[in-house]
C-alpha cells in the first residue's frame, strides 16, 4: 500500500464524509418516507379494530431484509437489528392511533 501525504488524506477524507452526510441525509427522507406509510397502514388497522402487530408480516419482511441485505453485501443480523428497532417504533405508533381511536 502506497503513504499518503497528510493533506491529500485530509482531501480524501472530506469528500467521503461529504458523501456519508448525503447517505445520511437521504436515509433520513427515506425513512421519513417509510413512516408516513406506516402512519397510514396503523390508523386504518385502528379503524378496522385490526391488531397493531402482525408477527406473519414481521417474519416475512425480516427474511426478506435478510436476503436484500445479503446480496448487497450488508451483514443481515445487522440489517435485522436496524429493521427491528423500525418495527418496534411502528408497533408503537400503530398502538397509540388505536388508543386515540378508541378514546
Amino acid at each position: 500500500m502506497q503513504p499518503v501525504s497528510a493533506d491529500d488524506a485530509r482531501a480524501e477524507l472530506n469528500r467521503l464524509r461529504s458523501s456519508i452526510d448525503n447517505l445520511d441525509a437521504a436515509l433520513v427522507n427515506l425513512l421519513a418516507e417509510r413512516f408516513k406509510c406506516t402512519e397510514q397502514v396503523g390508523r386504518l388497522k385502528a379503524r378496522a379494530g385490526m391488531p397493531a402487530a402482525d408477527p406473519a408480516r414481521e417474519a416475512v419482511q425480516i427474511e426478506r431484509l435478510r436476503a436484500l441485505s445479503a446480496s448487497s453485501g450488508l451483514d443481515p443480523h445487522f440489517a435485522e437489528k436496524i429493521l427491528g428497532v423500525i418495527i418496534a417504533e411502528v408497533i408503537r405508533n400503530h398502538e397509540q392511533f388505536a388508543e386515540e381511536h378508541e378514546g
